[in-house]
């Protein structure tokens, strides 16, 4: 059986901090929990009791009154994470989104809309920043961006003299008999 395990005094300032995370609505879910389990150890109550009332395990709840008890309210934020750094610096992220918003002939390419394999090789080329398309859309769906299709079919012609400019149709094509006014 574990030590009764009790939370720290907390200062003034750390005490305001737990309650407005334990009580509030706009923190995180997972540092909202980590505040509660503290808030009910500064209360009195012991490890098994907050574990029960929260639905975590005991483990847990002493793993973060511990970290409470050795950083404060930062102990309870998620720490640095080992694995792989990113792939991409800020910069050449905010490039990739730079480029995407930006309209292509003011960048200076012959076209008027980006398309996936065009921005890659104008990233590519132009940038020098090597990545694939793939890559590309998980950066502007994850700032909440997404390719449009240009529906020319859909409502007005880009082009109001495109009737003029094509001439008539094909001799072949019958024509439609007017409506009666």
């Amino acid at each position: 059986m574990q030590p009764p395990l009790t939370l720290r005094a907390p200062t003034a300032e750390e005490e305001a901090g737990l309650r407005a995370l334990a009580h509030g609505r706009k923190a995180e879910a997972r540092l909202r929990d980590r505040a509660r389990i503290c808030w009910l150890a500064h209360g009195g109550r012991r490890v098994p009791a907050i574990a029960a009332a929260l639905g975590v395990g005991e483990e847990t709840a002493r793993r973060w009154i511990k970290r409470f008890n050795a950083a404060g309210l930062d102990g309870l934020r998620d720490g640095g994470r080992s694995g792989r750094p990113p792939t991409y610096r800020a910069e050449e992220v905010g490039e990739v989104l730079a480029a995407s918003l930006t309209p292509p002939d003011e960048l200076g390419q012959p076209f008027g809309s980006w398309t996936p394999d065009r921005l890659e090789a104008y990233l590519n080329e132009a940038k020098g920043i090597a990545i694939k398309r793939s890559r590309i859309g998980e950066i502007l769906h994850a700032e909440g961006l997404r390719w449009r299709q240009q529906e020319t079919w859909f409502g007005e012609r880009p082009d109001p003299a495109f009737a003029e400019k094509r001439g008539p149709s094909s001799p072949c094509t019958p024509l439609r008999p007017k409506a009666a006014s």
